[in-house]
C-alpha cells in the first residue's frame, strides 16, 4: 500500500514539474513572437525611425561610389581606384581630367620653393579618363595615404626616400609608363594618363583591377543626397564661405559658390579650370587636417607624420565649418574623422578635397 501511494505521488510531481515547465517554455517565447514579428501591427516608433535611415534608391545597374556616394554603374563597383600625382607648379598647368577626380588631396611638396604643393586625384571611373596630368613623382605621404583606399598610385618616380615604402606589397603603383603629349614644354611637363593606359598598365602587372586583400573596407559614412548634412545646426559650427591654406608659392584658397553649394578651388590668383572643358574644380566636402612633418635633407624632401591619431582639424559643407580631431593608425588604415563628441563624422554626397596643412602654419589658416 505505502509502496502504491509512493508511486502515485512520484507520478503526480513529474506532471506538474512537465507542466511547469511548458509554462516556462511558452512564458520564454511569447516576447520574441511580441517583439519581433508583427506583419500586420501599426508601425512602431522604432521601426519608423530605422525606415528613416533606409539610403536613396538606387536604379537598377547602378550602386553607390564609395568615394563620393553618387550613383555609378555596378559594374565598377568593386573597382580599385587610381591615385594620380599631379604636378602643380604653374608651368604645369592648365591641368586636364582634375575636375573629373572624386578626390583630390594637396600638400606640400617640399619645404624649398615656398611650399610648393603636388596634387594626388583619385578616380574611381578611370576608363572614362581623356587625359589626365601632367604627371610627376611621388612622395611616402602619398604611398601610404593611396594605400588606405586601396589605390594604384600613378607616377614618374620620386626620391629613393619611397624606396622602402614602395617596397611593401600594399604599395601598388605604375611608374613612367604613361604617354607623351607634346604640348611645346619641357619633357617633364608632357607625361599625361591617357586612354587605354592604364588597362595596358594593368595587363603587364600582377595587380587585380579589383579590391584586393589590402582593401580595408570603405572611407567615408555619407548621408543621402536626400538629407544632406547642415552643420549649421551644430554648436560648435562657424561661416566658412572663403578657406585660405598657408600654401605661399601657389596661394591655394576655396570659395563657397552659392549657386553650385560647392567649393570653388582657386590658386595663382584665379579660379582652376580644367584644360578639357573649363569645368572648374569644386567639392561638396572640404577636410582640412594639421599635420607635422619631417624634413629629410637640405633639398627640401619630407613626410607628413600621417600616422598619428587626435589630430586637429576641420570638416567644411555648404558654407559651414565645424572643428573636428582625425587618426590613422597605420599603413592601410583609414583616416578617420570625428566631431567634439568623439563620433565619426558623416559627410554629404559629392566630391572631397582634403588638405594635409603642415602644423606649423596651422595658425596662419584663414577660414571665414
Amino acid at each position: 500500500m505505502k509502496k502504491k501511494v509512493l508511486l502515485l505521488f512520484m507520478a503526480l510531481t513529474l506532471t506538474v514539474a512537465l507542466a511547469g515547465c511548458g509554462k516556462k517554455e511558452e512564458a520564454a517565447e511569447e516576447p520574441t513572437t511580441i517583439e519581433e514579428v508583427d506583419p500586420f501591427g501599426e508601425a512602431t516608433e522604432a521601426t519608423t525611425e530605422a525606415a528613416e535611415e533606409v539610403t536613396d534608391e538606387i536604379p537598377e545597374g547602378m550602386c553607390r561610389s564609395d568615394l563620393t556616394n553618387e550613383l555609378i554603374d555596378a559594374s565598377i563597383e568593386k573597382q580599385k581606384p587610381v591615385a594620380v600625382m599631379v604636378d602643380n607648379e604653374s608651368t604645369a598647368l592648365p591641368h586636364y581630367g582634375l575636375a573629373e577626380a572624386d578626390v583630390v588631396y594637396e600638400m606640400m611638396n617640399s619645404t624649398k620653393n615656398g611650399r610648393i604643393t603636388r596634387l594626388m586625384a583619385l578616380v574611381k571611373d578611370w576608363d572614362k579618363i581623356e587625359q589626365l596630368g601632367s604627371i610627376r613623382s611621388v612622395r611616402p605621404t602619398n604611398i601610404l595615404l593611396a594605400a588606405e583606399w586601396n589605390a594604384v598610385l600613378c607616377h614618374d618616380g620620386g626620391p629613393f626616400y619611397i624606396d622602402p615604402y614602395l617596397a611593401n606589397d600594399y604599395a601598388q603603383h605604375f611608374s613612367g609608363t604613361f604617354s607623351r603629349v607634346n604640348n611645346g614644354k619641357a619633357r617633364e611637363y608632357t607625361e599625361y594618363v591617357v586612354k587605354g593606359d592604364l588597362d595596358k598598365n594593368f595587363g603587364n602587372s600582377k595587380y587585380s583591377k579589383e579590391y584586393d586583400e589590402y582593401y580595408p573596407g570603405t572611407h567615408y559614412q555619407f548621408a543621402p543626397e536626400s538629407k544632406p548634412i547642415d552643420l549649421s545646426a551644430n554648436s560648435d559650427s562657424k561661416a566658412a564661405t572663403k578657406i585660405e591654406l598657408p600654401f605661399e608659392h601657389n596661394g591655394s584658397n576655396l570659395q563657397y559658390n552659392e549657386d553650385t553649394k560647392t567649393y570653388d578651388y582657386y590658386e595663382y590668383g584665379k579660379v582652376h579650370k580644367d584644360a578639357e572643358d573649363d569645368e572648374v574644380l569644386s567639392f561638396k566636402n572640404v577636410l582640412l587636417q594639421s599635420c607635422s612633418f619631417h624634413q629629410y635633407d637640405e633639398n627640401g624632401y619630407l613626410i607628413y607624420n600621417c600616422l598619428a591619431a587626435d589630430q586637429e582639424g576641420y570638416y567644411i559643407t555648404n558654407g559651414n565649418a565645424i572643428p573636428v580631431t582625425w587618426s590613422k593608425l597605420g599603413d592601410t588604415v583609414v583616416t578617420k574623422y570625428y566631431d567634439a563628441d568623439g563620433n565619426e563624422i558623416t559627410i554629404n554626397t559629392g566630391k572631397t578635397y582634403v588638405a594635409l596643412v603642415p602644423d606649423d602654419g596651422w595658425d596662419d589658416l584663414v577660414i571665414e
